[in-house]
């Protein structure tokens, strides 16, 4: 057969020709991709920090594939992998990473440090969230902050640490802090409530601080609404610690230190007492005083105080098994206070368990046992500020008694404390202790249940004895003589109190991933709450036959029968019920959402009255994790906040307040008979009802620069609506319990913060919070306005001004002449001398009516900051804290009722025209220096390095030889030294009174104390 030829046309050609040339080079060109792609090559590199120091360990693994390596203890790596491979490079404590290969040999790997604070769990009411899911403002401050710090009460430790949070500490012996949230809310009580894993309770003095493990303290109402009528003045939420899994574990915590008062409050000494009290005779036209027989210089101060000891001590065993963890904690305090014969002592112990019974339940439970023993000092701090100090103290068992012209009011001190020393016996014993049961099922939900319960027992047995031996020194023509009070009979005196309180919590908790990044938490709970109080108390006086000084005589049923005596008793019950509701929702983590609506009822109202319902709504946006912010490199974490609620308020009110007691009322006589009447013990308003808070909270948290810039801001206003006020009624005298209006706090909270690793030895943070807080009562009362008075009459509430200011005359100088006197707004009776006060409402005359607003005890400004620094085996830490723009009453120099010593301050008292325009004349007739006043007013102000330590952690090699595993060792001092113009012994504002509040009488110091302890643990 004859082959045909194929014939094209050059188009066809040159198409045909193009293919078959071209084809063969795109398959070459595809093969030899695919042979690179597949090539292995061999690539190294070193993982460091930010600051160039190698990170040994550090994992490197290629992405999709099992196929990795880890760096050495320099840092280095090396691996074989693809061209065109990732790389995951992580370790522990550093953001991950992803790298391309991209042919390279050499890949250099600088890894950031992460933030793991925004991870960490805190508690935010029948539960926990993440930090960085919160909608509202929760501090958390671990444990291990304050384990270490020289405080009888954790709490105390937190002076300082956060914003919008205010510690007032007392120097007494065991005696627990004053604690504000935000302000002061209320009339009647503005403490927070203490959650102490799950328990609602009212202090915590049974907690020892080495056995905490976080304190959240939980200030807004998307947080705060949950707890219902239990909230409104803020949460502090403790949970304790716990077991470590897999370990065995003993610690050893032990501190011991003096207390020290810094600064003593300048009184004159005796030259100065005589120069003054010389003068102030004259002045009113009186004879000199005899000084001959009081020669001494006492100064009555050391005589009561001392430096103190105090020593803290912490045992804890914990233990695991392959179902169980048991941890016992024992825990045992002793100080004594800077004034003589004040006395505390503390046991405490506490047993934790669980069990794991299956994969999805277990069990546990918490007991907590607690007993004091104290002996409060009985002496009064202002009678020793008052005692001339040209009195001698004593002769043997005998004391001098003070001058005539202050006899009658004036004791001496020194004698007080002899005669009071170990005459009474103050033992407090208290259980709380906690049951749960918590099972997991169809994966996502958990149901749990817990019974709490808080019993306690308070005893007290005191004595009177015989009056001391004293001395009269002798006074002109009077001889000196010796003397005992024949009237003054022995006593004894017994009180016993009980209380009990049990709680249940029922809680069910869904947690569930919906789809591709939607995230729900939902929690339902039931809780109910009853408590009960009980006291009795009474006493016996001899009249024939004295009482031994002996405390096995200090009952009242060994006092023989006839001894007269009186008694007394009382109690009270209340119970609420509560359910709530909680969802919590986030998209991809950006977009938070958490509700809460919870329905309280409580026996303290009617039953008309005493169901309420409250809740909140809280919204977080992590602008951070949006696309447009990932080129801003400088900002690694920013979360914008805002929540709003409603929140009642049923803390500190009488159990069945609707329900008040009797009082006897007026008498009348038929015939031979006289007949008492009764009537009510207040009055109360029909309507009688919650008090409701409701706020509004906004904010934002920025993490920045690596980690390293840490920043926070809050903007809150809350207003507490009908407020509950016990008041009197105008023109009638009898109390009435109402709700009255409202009051509203508003203010801002700022933290700011920066922590670094400087070299591979050295790191520090620094960190410091502030707040303001505005205070106002917005209204009070219905169809009238009420004003409230405290302290009699020193501090007033009234619509338009701060809660419970001080209330007085505004000093302008003093009245120099009297022709001052004649063109210048005066009292009917001012003299010159006297102290010339503002006619504010320009009447051209001073009386009561130009009394004002003149200062506030409660700050408005509070501040704290810290300094933590870390080299090598080294640690060191420094604190401060402040308050300003509140002012202190110095009620201990308002005294005219007699004479008594003079502050420093008077050493510079008028004595002619020109010579001061501050300090009044010497005479304590002329009533008009002795009204309330801008003169005995101080600023609050103060800044304070509240603590200053320094540790070391002793190395392993050191601690192995020894047969511990961690050892560290410090030294401490606290209240070190204090910037203020405040006279007193401490210028911390004394708030716990809300209505009559901050007022120095002779507060009890504050002092520094020094402190060496160890931390073992084997």
């Amino acid at each position: 057969m004859k082959a045909e030829t194929v014939k094209f046309s050059t188009a066809k050609r040159f198409i045909w020709q193009s293919t078959f040339r071209t084809v063969p080079f795109v398959i070459c060109f595809l093969l030899l991709a695919s042979l690179n792609a597949l090539a292995q090559g061999k690539i190294s590199g070193k993982v460091t920090d930010a600051n160039g120091l190698p990170v040994s360990g550090a994992s490197i693994v290629v992405k999709g594939s099992n196929t990795g390596t880890a760096a050495d203890e320099k840092g280095n790596f090396s691996l074989e992998v693809g061209n065109n491979a990732t790389l995951v490079v992580s370790a522990v404590g550093f953001t991950s990473q992803e790298l391309k290969v991209s042919n390279r040999t050499v890949i250099p790997v600088v890894l950031v440090a992460a933030d793991r604070r925004m991870d960490e769990v805190v508690v935010v009411g029948y539960g926990t969230q993440r930090k960085r899911d919160l909608t509202g403002s929760i501090t958390s401050v671990k444990g291990e902050e304050i384990e270490n710090m020289p405080n009888t009460n954790p709490i105390a430790s937190l002076q300082g640490k956060v914003a919008g949070l205010t510690v007032a500490t007392s120097g007494q012996a065991g005696v627990p802090p004053v604690v504000r949230i935000r302000g002061v809310n209320s009339t009647n009580s503005a403490s927070p409530v203490y959650v102490v894993d799950g328990i609602l309770l009212d202090n915590i003095n049974f907690l020892n601080a080495a056995d905490i493990e976080t304190i959240d303290i939980l200030r807004d109402p998307s947080s705060i609404a949950i707890y219902g009528m239990r909230g409104a003045n803020g949460v502090i939420a403790i949970t304790t610690k716990r077991a470590a899994r897999g370990k065995t574990v003993i610690n050893l915590q032990s501190t011991i230190g003096v207390q020290r008062i810094q600064d003593k409050i300048e009184m004159v000494d005796a030259t100065g007492f005589r120069k003054l009290y010389d003068a102030q005779l004259k002045n009113i036209n009186a004879a000199p005083f005899d000084y001959t027989n009081y020669t001494a210089n006492t100064n009555w101060q050391d005589e009561i105080y001392r430096d103190a000891l105090i020593n803290t001590n912490s045992l804890s065993i914990s233990n695991t098994g392959e179902k169980s963890t048991t941890l016992l904690n024992i825990g045992y305090t002793t100080q004594e206070g800077v004034l003589r014969n004040d006395k505390f002592e503390r046991f405490l112990v506490r047993l934790n368990q669980e069990i794991n019974v299956t994969k999805g339940f277990k069990v546990g439970g918490n007991i907590n046992g607690y007993f004091t023993r104290s002996n409060p000092p009985v002496v009064s701090i202002s009678n020793a500020l008052r005692a001339a100090p040209i009195v001698p103290v004593r002769e043997g068992d005998m004391f001098y008694t003070m001058p005539s012209f202050q006899r009658a009011e004036v004791a001496n001190p020194a004698g007080t404390l002899f005669r009071s020393d170990e005459t009474s016996v103050n033992e407090n014993f208290r259980i709380v202790g906690s049951l749960f049961g918590e099972v997991k099922f169809l994966r996502d939900f958990t149901l749990r249940s817990t019974v709490y319960m808080d019993l306690g027992a308070n005893t007290r047995r005191a004595y009177t004895p015989l009056a001391n031996t004293v001395i009269n020194l002798g006074e002109g023509a009077a001889p000196t003589t010796t003397f005992r009070d024949p009237t003054v009979q022995t006593e004894v005196a017994q009180e016993q109190s009980e209380n009990r309180m049990f709680q249940q919590d029922h809680t069910l908790t869904y947690n569930k991933k919906l789809g591709r990044g939607h995230n729900i938490t939902g929690l339902l709970g039931y809780t109910t709450i009853y408590s009960y109080g009980s006291f009795i108390n009474g006493n016996r006086r001899d009249t024939s036959v004295n009482i031994p000084n002996d405390a096995n005589y200090w009952y009242l049923n060994v006092s023989p029968n006839f001894m007269p005596g009186t008694y007394g008793g009382g109690g009270s019950e209340s119970s609420s019920v509560g359910g709530f509701a909680r969802v919590s929702y986030n998209y991809e983590g950006k977009y938070l959402l958490n509700a809460t609506i919870r329905r309280d009822g409580t026996s303290k109202f009617a039953p008309e009255n005493r169901w309420g319902t409250f809740g909140s709504v809280g919204v977080g946006w992590v602008a951070s994790d949006e696309a447009f912010m990932k080129n801003i490199k400088a900002i690694d974490f920013l979360k914008f906040r805002g929540a709003w609620g409603t929140i009642g308020n049923s803390n500190g009110f009488a159990d069945f307040l609707w329900k008040p007691g009797l009082n006897n009322a007026s008498t009348a006589v038929f015939g031979n008979n006289a007949y008492t009447s009764v009537q009510a013990a207040y009055l109360v308003e029909p309507d009688l009802r919650y008090e409701v808070v409701n706020g509004l909270d906004l904010g934002f948290d920025l993490k920045a620069l690596k980690n390293r810039l840490s920043f926070g801001f809050t903007y809150y206003d809350r207003t507490t609506k009908d407020i509950l006020t016990n008041t009197i009624i105008p023109n009638d005298g009898r109390s009435l319990f109402t709700n009255l209006g409202n009051i509203s706090n508003k203010g801002v909270e700022l933290t700011l913060g920066w922590a670094q690793d400087v070299g591979k030895d050295f790191s520090f943070d620094v960190s410091t919070n502030f707040s303001y807080n505005v205070n106002k009562v917005e209204s009070i009362g219905k169809n009238f306005d009420f004003t409230i008075f405290g302290n009699s009459g020193a501090n007033r509430t009234i619509t338009g001004e701060s809660i419970g200011h001080f209330f007085g005359y505004t000093q302008t100088g003093v009245y120099q002449t009297t022709a001052d006197l004649a063109k210048t707004p005066a009292f009917i009776n001012s003299r010159p001398g006297d102290i010339s006060y503002a006619d504010i409402n320009g009447d051209g005359v001073i009386n009561q009516n130009d009394r004002s607003n003149i200062g506030t005890p409660f700050p408005p400004y509070s501040f704290g900051g810290a300094i933590n620094l870390q080299y090598k085996a080294f640690d060191f830490m420094l604190e401060g804290q402040g308050v300003a723009g509140n002012k202190i009453y110095v009620q201990r120099r308002n005294v005219n009722f007699t004479v008594v010593n003079y502050e420093s301050n008077r050493l510079n008292a008028w004595t002619a025209p020109g010579t001061t325009n501050i300090e009044p004349i010497l005479d304590n007739t002329r009533g008009n220096n002795f009204q309330v006043s801008t003169y005995f007013l101080e600023p609050g102000d103060y800044f304070r390095i509240r603590t200053l330590q320094l540790g070391y952690n002793f190395t392993p090699k050191k601690q192995s030889a020894i047969g511990i595993k961690k050892a560290r060792a410090f030294i401490s001092g606290q209240n070190l030294k204090t910037w203020t113009q405040a006279t007193g012994y401490t210028p911390e504002p004394q708030i716990g009174s809300i209505l009559g509040g901050g007022a120095d009488n002779g507060v009890y110091p504050v002092p520094a104390i020094y402190t060496f302890g160890v931390n073992l643990t084997f």
